[in-house]
């Protein structure tokens, strides 16, 4: 213990030497989502004028801090002043900046978006989590993102960092799961079992080897927490291991994440080497008697190996395929022992509850669903990013003040990804827990909330998501197997003018029975787009089976876009974005578009500012004719 105390002491005071720095700091944020804005040509740009000025400057890389529609984001502290953010930075834009504030003092409060001080605005400036995007949000599994360099293991000590399974050790297995229980976490990887309960199932089971495993699978579509915490504080998740392992009495443990997460991978391994280094892998950790270590899988990307027992087949080498339970993993799981699979949301939420006590924790969210949740927020709002908010708070709030709202009028919210399902207006002011979603027919799932507008068509939607969920079936079970190709062949002549009225009374059959007779949480969630769809949205089902059109003018088969001459200001957006050239005309004057030429790829009506191209669908039949929320019934079907 005290070679740890050492070592924490030695963090904080290279940490409170990196505040209180008498040269410049400049932190960028290289998770994933900065480095496709091009952070990295930002990096190279402030290089080289620090090379160039012969400047001195500190460059920290840090994780997404979350406002994924304000990158690349660039934060410079200046000895004695708060630090200031500056976000869609490009490279020029980084030049100028750091030579503005770094060497004339102007810190360019108009490219600024906010800071990090105690105070309200600083030179104008507003405190970066009064944005309205970031001040109903509540940070405890984030609470690092963002500000400390995820490849510095003395920055995540210095934090408090690894206190929590310290306090673990001075409790005891029995007292941690018992600390557990009266927080009330519950699995953040959507089925929201209480994970006590597994731990204590796992801890009682016969057996001198038992594992854990952290499943850091993501792979819903638009989906990016777990990626974006590891990224960002890769310790945080590694330390939820370690209090897990040594509660249920596991020795050894493996983080199964996907392949094509590179450089979450990349910060994992740095960080356990960092652990064993710091004595915090191995045998007898700390003096604790506790030996445990840890290894990494890096998965081929299937989707369904994000259930756990076809996780674990893939671990032990075998195909990804989900069997019959019970027995329950817990009981017998990897190589048949007992064997725990958290969440990495759950791991990264577990130091933060050991560090600061159950009742802390118990302030956050709801009775029943205590804690707060990360998300994903994506699609038509206006706002996208990583957020984290305490449980409870309703979709309105999420969408529209968290969000912004779309731009375009509101019409879904799909949660819990692919096995989720679309939730129309009438759920806006929805809890977001897991009994109220669960009550609409959707999920939570891992945490991904995909936004429409009008300019979606839920029937491409529902097509979108069970061709993908058909994809990714292993094939063990028929009903998911067979059922799901089914429901996909059924949408897709829908899609093309090609469906009948009776197409719906078979989506609604076919889907309830895959959910009764598929083997797993892949098979019996993944009708749930299409079946939530015909229950809050069948009037768009019926304009596209019985009128032929697609009132968001998505479907091509069912549209033909055509330029409307009086709203055509003659910009040429569209004939720079057209890629048969269909669309012609001078500037300055209304184009012609050539409905033979066009292959309804839709860029020129996203790109158009003017709402100057319509499709024949919208012209017919405006949308507001159909009224979305309502759960009609056709004596046809």
């Amino acid at each position: 213990m005290s070679n740890f105390q050492d070592k924490r002491e030695a963090a904080k005071k290279r940490w409170d030497a990196l505040q209180t720095s008498k040269v410049p700091v400049i932190y960028l944020g290289a998770a994933s989502c900065g480095r496709a804005a091009g952070i990295m040509d930002v990096l190279e740009s402030v290089e080289k004028i620090l090379r160039e000025k012969r400047l001195k400057a500190k460059i920290i890389q840090t994780g997404c801090i979350g406002p994924c529609y304000l990158e690349p984001l660039m934060d410079i502290t200046m000895p004695g002043r708060p630090r200031i953010s500056y976000a869609n930075v490009n490279h020029e834009q980084a030049e100028t900046i750091v030579e503005s504030y770094i060497v004339k003092g102007d810190p360019k409060t108009n490219l600024a978006v906010g800071h990090f001080g105690d105070d309200g605005a600083f030179d104008g400036i507003p405190r970066f989590f009064d944005l309205p995007m970031l001040k109903p949000q509540q940070r405890v599994v984030l609470r690092n993102c963002g500000f400390i360099d995820p490849q510095e293991i003395d920055h995540y000590l210095a934090n408090d960092g690894y206190l929590g399974v310290m306090k673990a050790f001075q409790m005891g297995p029995e007292r941690v799961i018992a600390e557990v229980r009266q927080a009330g976490l519950r699995g953040r990887g959507g089925a929201g079992f209480p994970t006590y309960q597994k731990w204590k199932i796992c801890r009682d089971s016969p057996g001198q080897t038992k594992y854990m495993i952290c499943n850091a699978d993501e792979g819903d579509p638009g989906a990016f927490m777990n990626r974006s915490m590891i990224e960002g504080d890769p310790h945080a998740v590694l330390e939820g291991m370690l209090i897990a392992a040594f509660a249920i009495g596991a020795s050894q443990g493996y983080i199964y994440i996907r392949a094509e997460y590179p450089l979450a991978i990349e910060r994992l391994k740095n960080a356990i080497g960092q652990m064993r280094e710091y004595g915090l892998l191995g045998k007898d950790i700390q003096n604790s008697g506790f030996d445990f270590d840890i290894t990494i899988k890096e998965g081929a990307g299937a989707f369904v190996c994000g259930e756990e027992t076809a996780l674990i087949s893939s671990i032990e080498g075998k195909r990804g395929m989900p069997r019959s339970r019970p027995p329950f993993p817990a009981v017998e799981g990897l190589y048949a022992q007992p064997t725990i699979i958290n969440n990495v949301e759950t791991l990264g939420t577990l130091p933060n509850i050991l560090r600061n006590g159950a009742s802390w924790y118990q302030q956050f969210g709801t009775q029943g669903n205590h804690g707060t949740k990360t998300f994903s927020l994506v699609g038509k709002v206006r706002r996208s990013g990583l957020i984290e908010v305490p449980l409870g708070m309703t979709l309105r709030e999420i969408i529209f003040d968290i969000g912004g709202g779309t731009i375009k009028p509101f019409k879904a919210v799909q949660t819990g990804g692919p096995s989720g399902g679309c939730l129309s207006e009438e759920f806006l002011d929805t809890p977001v827990d897991y009994e109220s979603l669960a009550a609409a027919g959707s999920i939570m799932g891992s945490g991904g909330l995909i936004i429409m507008d009008q300019d979606t068509c839920v029937v491409d939607v529902a097509h979108y998501f069970l061709d993908f969920t058909q994809k990714e079936s292993c094939g063990k079970c028929s009903p998911c197997r067979v059922g799901a190709r089914h429901l996909v062949d059924i949408l897709e002549r829908i899609t093309k003018g090609e469906g009948q009225p009776e197409d719906l009374t078979k989506l609604q059959t076919l889907g309830d029975t895959i959910k009764r007779g598929s083997l797993c949480g892949l098979g019996q969630t993944a009708p749930n787009p299409v079946l939530t769809t015909l229950r809050y949205f069948r009037p768009e089902y019926l304009s596209h089976v019985k009128e032929k059109f697609c009132p968001a003018a998505v479907c091509r088969e069912l549209v033909e876009y055509r330029v409307i001459p009086e709203k055509c200001t003659g910009c040429q957006r569209c004939v720079s974005v057209c890629p048969t050239g269909a669309i012609t005309g001078p500037r300055a004057e209304p184009h012609n578009l050539d409905a033979a030429k066009c292959i309804k790829c839709r860029a020129c009506y996203e790109i158009c500012r003017f709402d100057a191209i319509a499709g024949d669908a919208i012209v017919i039949r405006s949308t507001r004719d159909i009224p979305n929320g309502q759960n009609q019934q056709d004596s046809s079907d």
